[in-house]
């Protein structure tokens, strides 16, 4: 059993913007099936599919992004899913646009929605997916209002190849583990 969780925040205001490209990846993940899947439940829109006989749940919290470990801690509790058994899929300005880091047993890094879910679970030691979303282009520029704006026209063009590279390395660490994974996708 997986859980994976992807990060951003509820709202069709924060629809493809950059700080929701973890909901963005869980959703290009279940791809047509989201909706038949999704239910309300543990503060999120919540998914159970298959993987390769394996359980794997989805989590999409709507706590907004700062208190997304409420949501994580809750299913967490719920079903007894260890920390070491769950992804959390976030956006990442420390990598450029398209570039994708796989990791485990990390501090937050500045990023409200890990740092939440680490104090919550009282660990850091889940793996996580690091999506790329660059820096803001002026170094005057709130981190927090760039993140919270959409991807620009060559983003988006962009995008639905990332997001199937990040179903690629979700699917890898599924079937070939964290080192083999991190090898294949860390650039």
């Amino acid at each position: 059993m997986w859980l994976i969780v992807g990060l951003g925040n509820p709202g069709s205001q924060y629809q493809l913007t950059r700080h929701n490209i973890g909901f963005m990846a869980v959703d290009f993940f279940l791809g047509d099936n989201k909706t038949s899947l999704e239910k309300k439940e543990f503060k999120s829109f919540f998914y159970k599919t298959k993987f390769q006989n394996q359980d794997l749940f989805f989590l999409k919290p709507q706590t907004f992004m700062n208190l997304s470990g409420d949501a994580v801690l809750e299913i967490t509790q719920f079903y007894k899913i260890p920390s070491t058994q769950m992804i959390v899929i976030h956006d990442e300005i420390d990598q450029s646009f398209g570039k994708m880091k796989i990791q485990k047993n990390r501090g937050h890094g500045g990023h409200n929605g890990i740092r939440d879910i680490s104090t919550k679970l009282g660990t850091s030691d889940y793996l996580r997916l690091r999506l790329g979303v660059g820096r803001p282009p002026h170094p005057g520029m709130n981190v927090a209002d760039y993140v919270l704006q959409k991807f620009n026209s060559e983003e988006m063009s962009e995008l639905p190849n990332f997001l199937d590279s990040s179903v690629k390395a979700i699917e890898s660490i599924l079937i070939d583990g964290f080192d083999k994974a991190a090898n294949k996708f860390n650039q």
